[in-house]
């Protein structure tokens, strides 16, 4: 951060530290890119993209699907009416997840710096299930598979049902189901989005399962003419009550525009944000989606979502979880 030599910081930590490096980063001066889910709670996006724009920084978020070309012209299509009125998005992440088992705490490993991997989470022993990769499942650092690879199906899911604004009602069931382990994440979720005229599904099967449409991680959208099925980055439509099949398309992975750390470098060059497929402010808005689901799960409860205030109202233990206890001296400003 302090090397004026250095213009960009990418940021491919756990999720616990994502917003507190970004927004240093910001501060600093440089440019950034950082990978999904954005934040680690609700509250760390709304500093994002407060310092992003204070500093005038380009900060790109990783969701790569906003960079190919086959989704981009599925979000077209559904712009352009192709289904009708779009009333339900679905996201699928249908992703198997064994169990970690019981693991003991243990000696740091050599060469792990142990306080600075903790940084804003709170001090713990080391164990080798709150660590590589399996940080994932523990709420101090992860946000489980809803904020995993979920996160890149909710960022498409709101994408293609075109909302800007919060759900004013939000709930969630599951568990971690088949197997007792260390994890404290749900390997069975379901998610539900109230928005005004329409509705936001969200489904994590960690275990076994069946796709739908032939889709195991991806998305689906229902409209008055028909439905759209996304699997990776080709799309299908059934159009009319029977379901007759439609125009459908596909797209490539990383070649061409669908470079999407290369459309971060072209903005950065450019000095241009508008540049950007995935501004920093979609990524809050889609990882916001998912620590909210993940508050209505923690809490046990449907909730009701205030979107102007962005708190859960009088909720006093959901909106505890819209932020987190900071172990100094890693603490998010409240200016920053």
């Amino acid at each position: 951060m302090d090397d004026k030599s250095i213009d960009v910081v990418s940021i491919a930590t756990p999720d616990h530290w994502h917003a507190l490096a970004a927004v240093w980063g910001c501060q600093a001066g440089k440019d950034v890119y950082v990978e999904k889910p954005v934040s680690h709670n609700f509250v760390e996006g709304t500093k994002m993209v407060e310092a992003a724009r204070k500093y005038d920084r380009i900060v790109q978020t990783g969701t790569q699907n906003r960079s190919i070309t086959g989704v981009r012209q599925a979000m077209d299509f559904l712009k352009k009416g192709g289904i009708g009125k779009i009333y339900m998005a679905k996201g699928l992440c249908y992703k198997p997840r064994g169990s970690i088992g019981h693991k003991a705490d243990a000696p740091v490993p050599a060469g792990v710096d142990y306080n600075i991997w903790l940084g804003p989470a709170p001090e713990r022993p080391f164990n080798p299930n709150r660590f590589h990769y399996e940080w994932h499942w523990n709420w101090d650092y992860g946000n489980g598979d809803l904020g995993n690879q979920g996160i890149h199906q909710m960022d498409v899911a709101r994408w293609g049902l075109g909302k800007e604004t919060w759900p004013t009602k939000i709930t969630s069931s599951g568990g971690r189901f088949g197997y007792k382990d260390d994890g404290e994440t749900p390997n069975t979720q379901i998610c539900t989005y109230q928005f005004d005229d329409a509705e936001l599904v969200f489904e994590v099967r960690g275990l076994i399962t069946n796709p739908e449409e032939g889709i195991k991680v991806g998305n689906i959208y229902y409209g008055t003419d028909g439905y759209l099925a996304l699997n990776g980055a080709s799309w299908a439509t059934f159009l009319g009550p029977k379901g007759e099949p439609g125009p459908k398309g596909a797209g490539k992975r990383g070649e061409g525009d669908d470079d999407h750390f290369g459309n971060f470098v072209k903005a950065v060059k450019a000095r241009k944000r508008e540049l950007l497929t995935a501004d920093i402010l979609e990524g809050h808005r889609s990882s916001a989606l998912c620590h909210l689901g993940n508050i209505a799960y923690r809490t046990g409860r449907a909730l009701t979502f205030d979107p102007k205030a962005e708190n859960f109202g009088s909720e006093s233990d959901a909106n505890a979880l819209l932020t987190r206890e900071y172990r100094s001296p890693f603490t998010m400003p409240d200016k920053v």
